[in-house]
């Protein structure tokens, strides 16, 4: 390496260390806001050309964006305190003890509940719930402003996408034909993992929603916040269905509690989670947006699984990006092992 290639690289380096210090609080925004972008890039491809406008096409991304994500958790944090508001102390002390004539016969299960399920310990975390959903306490607004600043740098990166991935392309430090695959196929797995995300928690969202409708609660709401715990695994759905069974049971009867509960386990988590719900991936994956992932299904779940633990609700976008780029680059490496010891033979 001469001076003048050692120059250029320490001011790179300079540049990066920057630019890292300005928008490190904003990174993982970025991050997210690029992998939503290589996720929608054949739609937002395809709108740009129909409609002979990137600017366009950039608009109407936005506003699906905002209308799956922003839309619904508004809708949660405004509606769902009414929801909260109601359960008055009687009411949960009635479930309470309900719940433990229920298992008081269970083994271990009658010990936990008689040690933590009391009225004076749930109370107290119940009243600030309702307070901080109703002033939307930090938190909530920190999640509805990290949604936003998504939002924003997902525009701007839609809006130039073509020559950000041609950026992104160069910037791997592999040859060019390894450095598309790359990209192309964080972008197909993005892509199979954000619609299969989407149209598995509305489907299962609805399937939720319709059915508690008829017992005269918000399917609107319940449906929505149905399909926002559906999208944390194996026991997202038990977050939502077992306290409305509770409450059903305390307010409408035991009979239409156990309706509620069979309903969700044996409808939802067993024929739609399990039957439906990898009938929906295979779809979308082969039909719908005709691309073959290197990467098998078991493994994309696993890795949101892993994503959220670690990242929380963002985590299911991150963890199946870094699965997939981990997987992309531990195979060119091998391929390069395998060139530079045929090329030493």
């Amino acid at each position: 390496m001469d001076r003048r290639s050692l120059f250029v690289l320490i001011l790179f380096g300079l540049a990066l260390w920057g630019a890292y210090s300005i928008y490190a609080p904003f990174l993982l925004s970025m991050v997210v806001a690029v992998l939503l972008a290589m996720a929608t890039s054949n739609l937002t491809q395809y709108l740009a050309t129909t409609l002979r406008s990137r600017k366009l096409a950039t608009v109407i991304m936005v506003l699906l964006l905002i209308l799956l994500i922003l839309a619904p958790i508004i809708y949660i944090a405004t509606t769902g305190v009414e929801y909260l508001t109601r359960l008055d102390q009687e009411t949960i002390r009635e479930i309470f003890a309900k719940t433990r004539s229920l298992t008081e016969h269970i083994p271990y299960v009658n010990h936990w509940v008689d040690q933590y399920l009391k009225a004076d310990k749930v109370l107290p975390y119940l009243q600030e719930i309702t307070l901080y959903a109703t002033r939307m306490g930090s938190k909530g607004v920190g999640f509805v402003k990290n949604v936003v600043l998504v939002i924003t740098f997902y525009a701007a990166v839609v809006y130039y996408q073509e020559k950000f991935l041609a950026m992104l392309e160069a910037l791997i430090p592999a040859p060019p034909r390894e450095s598309r695959e790359m990209v192309d196929e964080v972008s197909s797995t993005m892509e199979v993992v954000i619609y299969s995300i989407i149209m598995t928690a509305v489907f299962e969202g609805f399937l939720f929603g319709i059915f508690v409708s008829y017992f005269g609660f918000d399917g609107l709401l319940f449906g929505a916040i149905y399909g926002f715990a559906s999208l944390i695994p194996v026991v997202g759905g038990a977050l939502v269905w077992v306290p409305l069974s509770l409450y059903t049971w305390s307010e409408l009867g035991a009979n239409a509690a156990l309706i509620i509960a069979a309903y969700s386990v044996v409808v939802i988590s067993i024929v739609a989670d399990t039957f439906v719900k990898p009938v929906i991936i295979k779809m979308i994956k082969e039909r719908l947006l005709h691309v073959q992932t290197r990467i098998d299904e078991l493994v994309i779940f696993f890795s949101i699984i892993a994503g959220m633990s670690t990242y929380g609700f963002w985590g299911m976008i991150l963890g199946p990006a870094i699965t997939t780029f981990l997987f992309a680059a531990t195979r060119i490496y091998l391929e390069y092992s395998r060139a530079v010891d045929t090329e030493s033979d």
